[in-house]
């Protein structure tokens, strides 16, 4: 049995007087069920103090991107050793609103993994299909071809190596559509044989986490889904209650 992981992603959200959300979820967890893990991936102006915070809980930290490049004269960017150093133990990478945005295409999104991975990180990396792929029935294509492209080591070259998963159709991010079950079920699986492929008996316990309006309502179901190991929250874990909920639904 795989470990289930549930990551929120604030995104470009949250001030100073929004870390009391923080101090709520780790109030939270205190006494709760310990079979699953938890991760907050921070806007970088507010980590080190979540970490501080978060410090002795069971609430663990991550970053919402990287360079590639451990430092130098990249203005404005964060390094995989700088969010390690804030107090980090995750790092979003290739995240469809950094796909888009900011044009990062796979083969960058790879070495952001392998950056994460020298920096004792482990990258949570994000793929999954456009509304117009579903409708043509090319969502197992694309996740392949975009997951073989970005994955560290894609043919059998580290034995041991940490990554997560994050399957998020990006139709269904912020919109508060979601795929069918056996939709999930059906591009997970696919995403299991990949990785097991690929990565040989290490693919077998690598996290794939759904995420696209993965909410309370919704989470018992979708996280009973099989190969489903957890969930990358948006919106939903601004908000202690809502998170905590989601986190809870592990139990089920």
């Amino acid at each position: 049995m795989v470990r289930k992981l549930i990551a929120g992603n604030w995104k470009m959200n949250g001030l100073q007087a929004d870390l009391a959300q923080v101090d709520r979820v780790v109030e939270g967890l205190e006494g709760a069920h310990a079979e699953a893990d938890i991760a907050l991936c921070a806007p970088a102006t507010l980590l080190s103090e979540m970490a501080k915070r978060a410090a002795g809980s069971r609430l663990l930290l991550g970053g919402q991107s990287c360079h590639p490049a451990g430092s130098g004269a990249y203005t404005g960017d964060i390094s995989a050793p700088m969010l390690k150093d804030a107090g980090a133990s995750y790092v979003i990478v290739g995240h469809s609103e950094r796909r888009e945005a900011h044009a990062e295409r796979s083969t960058y999104v790879q070495e952001q993994a392998y950056a994460a991975l020298d920096a004792g990180l482990v990258p949570i990396i994000c793929i999954g299909e456009n509304y117009n792929e579903r409708q043509r029935g090319e969502t197992n294509r694309v996740n392949e071809r975009v997951l073989l492209k970005s994955m560290p080591y894609p043919n059998n070259q580290h034995e041991s190596v940490n990554f997560v998963v994050a399957y998020e159709p990006k139709w269904a991010i912020g919109t508060g559509e979601t795929p069918t079950l056996d939709e999930i079920k059906s591009a997970h699986g696919h995403l299991r044989e990949i990785l097991i492929e690929h990565q040989g008996t290490v693919g077998e316990s690598i996290q794939l986490l759904y995420g696209g309006s993965l909410k309370p309502a919704n989470a018992v179901d979708i996280l009973s889904v099989d190969n489903v190991n957890g969930g990358l929250i948006g919106g939903a874990s601004l908000k202690a209650d809502d998170f905590l909920a989601i986190y809870g639904a592990t139990a089920s």
